[in-house]
Protein backbone atom coordinates (compact mmCIF):
# COMPACT_ATOMS: atom_id res chain seq x y z
CA UNK A 1 0.00 0.00 0.00
CA UNK A 2 1.26 4.05 -0.18
CA UNK A 3 3.26 4.69 2.13
CA UNK A 4 1.63 7.31 4.89
CA UNK A 5 2.80 9.33 6.90
CA UNK A 6 1.64 13.06 8.93
CA UNK A 7 -1.01 13.76 11.76
CA UNK A 8 -4.21 15.41 10.77
CA UNK A 9 -4.21 17.19 13.83
CA UNK A 10 -1.07 19.05 13.54
CA UNK A 11 -0.65 21.70 10.89
CA UNK A 12 0.93 21.44 7.89
CA UNK A 13 3.91 22.98 8.41
CA UNK A 14 4.26 21.26 12.13
CA UNK A 15 3.85 18.13 9.73
CA UNK A 16 6.14 18.57 7.62
CA UNK A 17 9.28 19.50 10.64
CA UNK A 18 8.09 16.64 12.39
CA UNK A 19 8.65 14.44 9.18
CA UNK A 20 11.97 16.30 8.18
CA UNK A 21 13.23 14.91 11.85
CA UNK A 22 12.00 11.45 11.33
CA UNK A 23 13.69 11.27 8.01
CA UNK A 24 17.07 12.72 9.93
CA UNK A 25 16.42 10.07 12.77
CA UNK A 26 16.30 7.09 10.34
CA UNK A 27 19.71 7.64 8.70
CA UNK A 28 18.68 7.40 5.09
CA UNK A 29 21.57 9.32 3.75
CA UNK A 30 24.87 8.71 2.60
CA UNK A 31 25.84 4.69 1.73
CA UNK A 32 22.76 4.12 2.90
CA UNK A 33 20.75 5.48 0.55
CA UNK A 34 23.00 3.77 -1.68
CA UNK A 35 22.17 0.64 -0.13
CA UNK A 36 18.60 1.21 -0.27
CA UNK A 37 18.31 1.95 -3.60
CA UNK A 38 20.31 -0.77 -4.91
CA UNK A 39 18.42 -3.12 -2.83
CA UNK A 40 15.11 -1.69 -4.86
CA UNK A 41 16.37 -1.92 -7.71
CA UNK A 42 17.08 -5.79 -7.50
CA UNK A 43 13.63 -6.03 -6.03
CA UNK A 44 11.96 -4.61 -9.08
CA UNK A 45 14.07 -6.16 -11.07
CA UNK A 46 12.99 -9.81 -9.38
CA UNK A 47 9.73 -8.85 -9.71
CA UNK A 48 9.18 -7.44 -12.96
CA UNK A 49 11.29 -10.58 -14.95
CA UNK A 50 10.15 -13.27 -12.42
CA UNK A 51 6.47 -12.00 -13.58
CA UNK A 52 7.13 -11.04 -16.93
CA UNK A 53 7.96 -14.87 -17.46
CA UNK A 54 5.05 -16.30 -16.39
CA UNK A 55 3.36 -13.85 -18.82
CA UNK A 56 5.64 -14.77 -21.69
CA UNK A 57 5.40 -18.11 -21.25
CA UNK A 58 1.85 -18.27 -21.07
CA UNK A 59 1.45 -16.29 -24.36
CA UNK A 60 3.60 -18.93 -26.25
CA UNK A 61 2.75 -22.18 -24.63
CA UNK A 62 -0.90 -22.67 -25.84
CA UNK A 63 -1.15 -25.77 -23.72
CA UNK A 64 -0.90 -23.45 -20.85
CA UNK A 65 -3.82 -22.01 -21.58
CA UNK A 66 -6.13 -23.61 -19.01
CA UNK A 67 -8.53 -22.33 -16.65
CA UNK A 68 -6.64 -23.24 -13.57
CA UNK A 69 -3.11 -21.29 -15.12
CA UNK A 70 -5.39 -18.16 -15.91
CA UNK A 71 -5.42 -17.42 -12.12
CA UNK A 72 -1.75 -17.88 -12.47
CA UNK A 73 -1.59 -15.21 -15.38
CA UNK A 74 -3.34 -12.89 -13.43
CA UNK A 75 -1.42 -12.91 -10.39
CA UNK A 76 1.67 -12.67 -12.30
CA UNK A 77 -0.12 -9.88 -14.39
CA UNK A 78 -1.02 -8.01 -10.78
CA UNK A 79 2.53 -8.62 -9.18
CA UNK A 80 4.07 -7.56 -12.71
CA UNK A 81 2.67 -4.03 -12.24
CA UNK A 82 3.77 -3.50 -8.52
CA UNK A 83 7.14 -3.51 -9.97
CA UNK A 84 6.77 -1.62 -13.29
CA UNK A 85 4.41 1.02 -11.69
CA UNK A 86 3.92 1.44 -7.70
CA UNK A 87 7.83 0.80 -6.43
CA UNK A 88 9.84 3.16 -9.23
CA UNK A 89 7.11 5.71 -8.23
CA UNK A 90 7.47 5.33 -4.83
CA UNK A 91 11.62 4.99 -4.66
CA UNK A 92 11.90 8.90 -4.83
CA UNK A 93 9.35 9.74 -2.37
CA UNK A 94 10.81 7.26 0.38
CA UNK A 95 14.35 8.45 -0.49
CA UNK A 96 14.01 12.37 -0.23
CA UNK A 97 10.87 12.15 1.49
CA UNK A 98 8.68 14.19 -0.10
CA UNK A 99 6.00 13.59 -2.51
CA UNK A 100 7.57 15.73 -5.42
CA UNK A 101 4.57 14.51 -8.46
CA UNK A 102 1.43 16.58 -7.72
CA UNK A 103 -1.70 15.51 -6.34
CA UNK A 104 -3.38 13.73 -9.32
CA UNK A 105 -0.73 11.27 -9.31
CA UNK A 106 -1.00 10.63 -5.58
CA UNK A 107 -4.51 9.24 -6.65
CA UNK A 108 -3.30 7.66 -9.13
CA UNK A 109 -0.53 5.72 -7.65
CA UNK A 110 -2.80 5.23 -4.43
CA UNK A 111 -5.53 3.54 -6.31
CA UNK A 112 -3.04 1.56 -8.59
CA UNK A 113 -1.37 0.67 -5.62
CA UNK A 114 -4.08 -0.73 -3.24
CA UNK A 115 -5.77 -2.17 -6.19
CA UNK A 116 -2.87 -4.27 -7.58
CA UNK A 117 -1.97 -5.11 -3.51
CA UNK A 118 -5.61 -6.28 -2.89
CA UNK A 119 -6.11 -8.05 -6.37
CA UNK A 120 -3.04 -10.25 -5.90
CA UNK A 121 -4.27 -10.83 -2.33
CA UNK A 122 -7.89 -12.18 -3.90
CA UNK A 123 -6.03 -13.83 -6.42
CA UNK A 124 -3.90 -15.83 -4.20
CA UNK A 125 -7.05 -17.10 -2.49
CA UNK A 126 -8.70 -18.28 -5.98
CA UNK A 127 -5.72 -19.77 -6.80
CA UNK A 128 -6.07 -21.83 -3.76
CA UNK A 129 -9.80 -22.68 -3.99
CA UNK A 130 -9.33 -23.52 -7.36
CA UNK A 131 -6.96 -26.30 -6.22
CA UNK A 132 -8.93 -27.46 -3.70
CA UNK A 133 -12.13 -27.91 -6.20
CA UNK A 134 -9.37 -29.92 -8.56
CA UNK A 135 -8.94 -32.34 -5.46
CA UNK A 136 -12.42 -32.30 -4.08
CA UNK A 137 -14.36 -32.35 -6.91
CA UNK A 138 -11.89 -33.80 -9.50
CA UNK A 139 -14.56 -35.28 -12.11
CA UNK A 140 -16.80 -31.44 -12.40
CA UNK A 141 -13.33 -29.65 -12.08
CA UNK A 142 -11.83 -31.47 -15.24
CA UNK A 143 -14.71 -31.70 -17.05
CA UNK A 144 -14.97 -27.43 -16.80
CA UNK A 145 -11.30 -27.38 -17.87
CA UNK A 146 -11.93 -26.01 -21.14
CA UNK A 147 -14.61 -23.58 -20.42
CA UNK A 148 -12.25 -20.61 -20.06
CA UNK A 149 -15.50 -18.18 -19.54
CA UNK A 150 -15.95 -19.41 -16.03
CA UNK A 151 -12.67 -18.09 -15.26
CA UNK A 152 -12.95 -15.01 -16.90
CA UNK A 153 -15.69 -14.27 -14.94
CA UNK A 154 -13.53 -14.97 -11.75
CA UNK A 155 -10.80 -12.81 -12.83
CA UNK A 156 -13.06 -9.84 -13.30
CA UNK A 157 -14.57 -10.17 -10.25
CA UNK A 158 -11.20 -10.09 -8.65
CA UNK A 159 -10.64 -6.77 -9.96
CA UNK A 160 -13.95 -5.33 -8.85
CA UNK A 161 -13.88 -6.27 -5.74
CA UNK A 162 -10.27 -5.05 -5.47
CA UNK A 163 -11.42 -1.83 -6.49
CA UNK A 164 -14.16 -1.53 -4.33
CA UNK A 165 -12.44 -2.37 -1.28
CA UNK A 166 -10.25 0.71 -1.44
CA UNK A 167 -10.85 2.77 -4.67
CA UNK A 168 -13.87 4.77 -4.02
CA UNK A 169 -12.60 5.91 -0.38
CA UNK A 170 -9.41 7.02 -2.13
CA UNK A 171 -10.89 9.24 -4.72
CA UNK A 172 -14.05 10.31 -2.64
CA UNK A 173 -12.49 10.91 1.17
CA UNK A 174 -11.78 14.13 0.66
CA UNK A 175 -14.95 15.38 -1.84
CA UNK A 176 -17.22 14.15 1.23
CA UNK A 177 -15.46 15.27 4.31
CA UNK A 178 -14.56 18.49 2.56
CA UNK A 179 -11.31 18.89 4.28
CA UNK A 180 -7.78 16.99 3.11
CA UNK A 181 -5.74 15.75 5.88
CA UNK A 182 -2.61 15.30 3.52
CA UNK A 183 0.09 17.99 3.20
CA UNK A 184 1.28 18.72 -0.10
CA UNK A 185 4.50 17.46 0.01
CA UNK A 186 3.39 14.10 1.40
CA UNK A 187 1.36 11.34 -0.37
CA UNK A 188 -1.03 9.01 1.88
CA UNK A 189 -4.44 7.80 1.90
CA UNK A 190 -7.10 10.11 3.31
CA UNK A 191 -8.65 7.43 5.75
CA UNK A 192 -5.18 6.69 7.09
CA UNK A 193 -6.00 7.72 10.45
CA UNK A 194 -9.38 6.25 10.27
CA UNK A 195 -9.26 3.24 12.33
CA UNK A 196 -12.72 1.62 12.04
CA UNK A 197 -12.27 1.74 8.44
CA UNK A 198 -8.41 0.21 8.46
CA UNK A 199 -10.06 -2.34 10.69
CA UNK A 200 -13.41 -3.13 8.68
CA UNK A 201 -11.08 -2.96 5.46
CA UNK A 202 -8.44 -5.43 7.08
CA UNK A 203 -10.67 -7.89 7.51
CA UNK A 204 -11.99 -8.13 3.99
CA UNK A 205 -8.30 -7.75 2.52
CA UNK A 206 -6.38 -10.04 5.03
CA UNK A 207 -8.49 -11.64 8.09
CA UNK A 208 -11.13 -13.81 5.65
CA UNK A 209 -8.45 -14.20 2.66
CA UNK A 210 -5.73 -16.10 5.47
CA UNK A 211 -8.42 -18.02 7.04
CA UNK A 212 -9.39 -19.05 3.52
CA UNK A 213 -5.99 -19.96 2.18
CA UNK A 214 -5.43 -22.16 5.14
CA UNK A 215 -8.54 -24.04 5.36
CA UNK A 216 -8.02 -24.23 1.24
CA UNK A 217 -4.19 -26.10 1.85
CA UNK A 218 -5.70 -28.04 4.84
CA UNK A 219 -8.58 -29.41 3.08
CA UNK A 220 -6.50 -29.98 0.08
CA UNK A 221 -4.31 -32.03 2.19
CA UNK A 222 -6.95 -33.62 4.35
CA UNK A 223 -8.30 -34.67 1.07
CA UNK A 224 -5.30 -36.75 -0.24
CA UNK A 225 -4.28 -38.23 3.01
CA UNK A 226 -7.86 -39.85 3.28
CA UNK A 227 -7.94 -41.14 -0.08
CA UNK A 228 -4.94 -43.16 0.54
CA UNK A 229 -5.59 -44.50 3.94
CA UNK A 230 -8.72 -45.61 2.21
CA UNK A 231 -6.51 -47.14 -0.60
CA UNK A 232 -4.56 -48.49 1.95
CA UNK A 233 -7.35 -50.25 3.97
CA UNK A 234 -9.08 -51.27 1.02
CA UNK A 235 -6.28 -53.28 -0.28
CA UNK A 236 -6.34 -54.76 3.03
CA UNK A 237 -9.78 -55.68 3.40
CA UNK A 238 -10.53 -59.05 5.16
CA UNK A 239 -13.11 -60.08 1.72
CA UNK A 240 -9.90 -59.57 -0.47
CA UNK A 241 -7.86 -61.52 1.92
CA UNK A 242 -10.36 -64.17 1.90
CA UNK A 243 -11.14 -64.04 -1.98
CA UNK A 244 -7.07 -64.73 -2.43
CA UNK A 245 -7.35 -67.39 0.27
CA UNK A 246 -10.03 -69.11 -1.56
CA UNK A 247 -8.81 -68.86 -4.73
CA UNK A 248 -5.20 -70.07 -3.54
CA UNK A 249 -7.02 -73.11 -1.92
CA UNK A 250 -9.06 -73.87 -5.47
CA UNK A 251 -5.22 -73.71 -7.12
CA UNK A 252 -4.03 -75.77 -4.89
CA UNK A 253 -6.24 -78.38 -5.08
CA UNK A 254 -6.46 -78.35 -8.96
CA UNK A 255 -2.63 -78.69 -8.44
CA UNK A 256 -2.60 -81.73 -6.51
CA UNK A 257 -5.38 -83.85 -9.37
CA UNK A 258 -2.97 -82.52 -12.31
CA UNK A 259 0.41 -82.23 -11.02
CA UNK A 260 2.60 -84.44 -8.97
CA UNK A 261 4.01 -83.46 -5.61
CA UNK A 262 7.73 -82.47 -7.06
CA UNK A 263 5.72 -79.92 -9.59
CA UNK A 264 3.23 -78.59 -6.36
CA UNK A 265 6.73 -78.25 -4.25
CA UNK A 266 8.25 -75.94 -6.64
CA UNK A 267 4.55 -74.15 -6.86
CA UNK A 268 4.29 -73.51 -3.77
CA UNK A 269 8.05 -71.73 -3.72
CA UNK A 270 7.10 -69.45 -6.19
CA UNK A 271 4.25 -68.31 -4.55
CA UNK A 272 6.28 -67.54 -1.03
CA UNK A 273 8.53 -65.56 -2.92
CA UNK A 274 5.59 -63.53 -5.27
CA UNK A 275 4.57 -62.97 -1.52
CA UNK A 276 7.19 -61.74 -0.12
CA UNK A 277 8.25 -59.63 -3.13
CA UNK A 278 4.48 -58.36 -3.13
CA UNK A 279 4.61 -57.19 0.64
CA UNK A 280 7.90 -55.74 -0.50
CA UNK A 281 6.76 -53.54 -3.16
CA UNK A 282 3.79 -52.88 -0.86
CA UNK A 283 5.87 -51.55 1.94
CA UNK A 284 8.32 -49.41 -0.93
CA UNK A 285 4.86 -47.68 -2.08
CA UNK A 286 3.56 -46.76 1.56
CA UNK A 287 7.07 -45.40 2.02
CA UNK A 288 6.77 -43.33 -1.09
CA UNK A 289 3.26 -42.04 -0.54
CA UNK A 290 4.02 -40.87 3.24
CA UNK A 291 7.17 -39.10 1.54
CA UNK A 292 4.74 -37.57 -0.89
CA UNK A 293 1.94 -36.58 1.26
CA UNK A 294 4.92 -34.47 3.71
CA UNK A 295 6.55 -32.87 0.45
CA UNK A 296 2.48 -31.73 -0.34
CA UNK A 297 1.88 -30.84 3.22
CA UNK A 298 5.49 -28.97 3.22
CA UNK A 299 4.39 -26.80 0.01
CA UNK A 300 0.93 -25.82 1.39
CA UNK A 301 2.06 -24.67 4.24
CA UNK A 302 4.81 -22.60 3.14
CA UNK A 303 2.10 -21.09 0.67
CA UNK A 304 -0.18 -20.38 3.57
CA UNK A 305 3.14 -18.92 6.17
CA UNK A 306 4.53 -16.89 3.33
CA UNK A 307 1.57 -15.36 2.73
CA UNK A 308 1.10 -15.01 6.19
CA UNK A 309 4.52 -13.33 7.12
CA UNK A 310 3.98 -11.14 3.97
CA UNK A 311 0.97 -9.36 5.23
CA UNK A 312 0.22 -9.96 8.51
CA UNK A 313 2.61 -7.75 9.97
CA UNK A 314 1.32 -4.44 7.92
CA UNK A 315 -2.22 -5.02 8.25
CA UNK A 316 -1.87 -5.07 12.29
CA UNK A 317 0.54 -2.62 12.37
CA UNK A 318 -1.73 -0.35 10.20
CA UNK A 319 -4.63 -0.88 12.66
CA UNK A 320 -2.55 -0.09 15.77
CA UNK A 321 -0.53 2.73 14.24
CA UNK A 322 -4.19 4.05 13.36
CA UNK A 323 -5.55 3.64 16.85
CA UNK A 324 -2.86 5.29 18.21
CA UNK A 325 -2.42 8.23 15.74
CA UNK A 326 0.98 7.03 14.91
CA UNK A 327 2.55 7.87 18.18
CA UNK A 328 2.86 4.36 19.14
CA UNK A 329 4.62 2.64 16.30
CA UNK A 330 7.98 3.95 14.92
CA UNK A 331 8.38 4.66 11.15
CA UNK A 332 11.00 2.33 10.84
CA UNK A 333 9.10 -0.44 11.56
CA UNK A 334 6.29 0.60 9.76
CA UNK A 335 8.60 0.51 6.72
CA UNK A 336 9.54 -2.85 7.18
CA UNK A 337 6.56 -4.51 7.60
CA UNK A 338 5.36 -2.16 4.32
CA UNK A 339 8.01 -3.45 1.76
CA UNK A 340 7.11 -7.13 3.36
CA UNK A 341 3.60 -6.63 0.58
CA UNK A 342 5.49 -5.59 -2.24
CA UNK A 343 8.50 -8.63 -1.61
CA UNK A 344 4.90 -10.76 -1.55
CA UNK A 345 4.97 -9.90 -5.37
CA UNK A 346 8.67 -10.88 -5.71
CA UNK A 347 8.19 -14.30 -4.11
CA UNK A 348 4.78 -15.10 -6.23
CA UNK A 349 6.38 -16.23 -9.35
CA UNK A 350 8.70 -19.11 -7.64
CA UNK A 351 6.03 -20.28 -5.03
CA UNK A 352 3.08 -20.66 -7.62
CA UNK A 353 3.91 -21.29 -11.42
CA UNK A 354 7.56 -22.80 -10.43
CA UNK A 355 5.58 -26.01 -8.63
CA UNK A 356 3.70 -26.58 -11.99
CA UNK A 357 6.25 -29.08 -14.16
CA UNK A 358 4.04 -27.36 -17.29
CA UNK A 359 5.53 -23.91 -16.53
CA UNK A 360 8.63 -25.07 -15.77
CA UNK A 361 8.93 -26.77 -19.00
CA UNK A 362 7.40 -23.37 -20.73
CA UNK A 363 10.09 -21.38 -18.73
CA UNK A 364 12.97 -23.88 -20.20
CA UNK A 365 11.39 -22.90 -23.58
CA UNK A 366 11.42 -19.56 -23.09
CA UNK A 367 15.04 -19.44 -21.21
CA UNK A 368 17.35 -22.05 -22.95
CA UNK A 369 15.77 -22.51 -26.18
CA UNK A 370 18.91 -24.34 -27.50
CA UNK A 371 17.83 -26.96 -25.52
CA UNK A 372 14.68 -27.27 -28.05
CA UNK A 373 17.01 -28.11 -30.71
CA UNK A 374 18.69 -30.95 -29.46
CA UNK A 375 15.57 -32.84 -28.79
CA UNK A 376 15.62 -36.17 -31.60
CA UNK A 377 13.39 -35.51 -34.64
CA UNK A 378 11.29 -38.39 -33.11
CA UNK A 379 10.15 -36.88 -29.94
CA UNK A 380 9.56 -33.44 -31.22
CA UNK A 381 5.57 -33.80 -32.27
CA UNK A 382 4.98 -35.17 -28.55
CA UNK A 383 6.81 -32.23 -26.63
CA UNK A 384 4.62 -29.73 -28.96
CA UNK A 385 1.29 -31.22 -27.12
CA UNK A 386 2.50 -31.41 -23.37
Amino acid sequence: MGNHHGDPNMTREHTVSNWTAVRRDSGFAGPVLAVLTVMMVILITVIVCGNALVIVAFKMDKSLRKQSNYFLLNLAISDFLVGAFCIPVYIPYILTGKWMLGKGLCKLWLVVDYLLCTASVFNIVLISYDRYLSVTKAVSYRAKQGMTHFAVVKIAAVWILAFLLYGPAILFWEPLTGRSRVPDNECFAEFYYTWYFLLSASVVEFFLPFLSVAFFNISIYLSIRRRRLGSKRESHSPKRQDASALYGKRTGMSMRIYWNSLTLKKTEDSEKKRSESDGLSMRCVQRSRLRQDKKIAKSLAIIVCVFAVCWAPYTLLMIVRAACRGDCVSHQWYEVTFWLLWLNSAINPFLYPLCHSSFRRAFVKILCPRQRTTIPLTDRPSSTHR
